[in-house]
């Protein structure tokens, strides 16, 4: 009887050892997939939800098309010999602009153009537009912010010539999906997509529940006629707000 009593405890003692190393093994495993979930979170938190954003301080000012600039039917008019006059008269001319543009660029087998981004930002303060997201599914323009940055100024100085001291694009970079928010950045009210993809890729569902979205074959050579054929239709869209 003594033998089959120190029997039991022994395996009593055996299944207690075996509950113990279990339950530690467990609690290192779950940590660690913790670890390496809370790593994933912020990885795509910083690749896909935090796209490029600009402020453009005090932004009515002026643009052109560096390669051509298409006159309107009947021949230029004298808003066309002058093209920052007539650029701001376009902005005014509408009966609403988006304060908050993104440029997001799904194209997959082309380099991205830091000069016709560049361009893009540069019409957006040429019509008065204050704040801009870019985003790129690859973060290149994410990661080159400076070599952006430098493209802006640099046809910034080109295209405002003396004007450009009235305008100052700063950035609001950070790998927090919230960063926009922080900044005062709003919802955005127009989104150009450039490419084939049917995504909105760096914005959350929620952010553009009331966002036009209007869909570009390619930012490659983008001319100031097609940015502003889509700010027109963004003016001409009805939007309901659920009534």
């Amino acid at each position: 009887m003594t033998g089959l009593y120190e029997l039991v405890w022994r395996v009593l003692h055996a299944l207690l050892c075996l509950h113990r190393t279990l339950t530690s093994w467990l609690r290192v495993r779950f940590r660690t997939w913790n670890w390496i979930w809370r790593r994933c979170c912020r990885a795509a938190s910083a690749a896909v939800l935090a796209p490029l954003g600009f402020t453009l301080r005090k932004p009515p000012a002026v643009g052109r098309n560096r390669r051509h600039h298409r006159h309107p039917p009947g021949g230029p008019g004298p808003a066309a010999t002058h093209p920052r006059l007539r650029w701001r008269a376009d902005g005014r001319s509408l009966q609403k602009l988006p304060v908050h543009m993104g440029l997001v660029i799904t194209e997959v087998e082309q380099e991205p153009s830091f000069s016709d981004i560049a361009s893009l930002v540069v019409w957006c303060m040429a019509v008065g537009i204050s704040y801009i997201s870019v985003y790129d599914h690859q973060g290149i323009f994410k990661r080159n912010n400076s070599r952006l940055m430098d493209e802006i100024l640099k046809q910034q100085q080109e295209l405002l010539g003396l004007d450009c001291s009235k305008y100052s694009p700063e950035f609001a970079n950070s790998n927090d999906k919230d960063d926009q928010g922080s900044h005062g950045f709003p919802d955005p009210d127009l989104v150009l997509k450039f490419g084939p993809v049917d995504s909105t890729l760096g914005f959350l569902p929620w952010q553009i529940r009331l966002t036009e979205i209007v869909s570009l074959p390619s930012h490659l050579n983008i001319s100031y006629e097609d940015f502003f054929s889509a700010l027109r239709q963004y003016a001409a869209c009805e939007q309901r707000l659920g009534k």
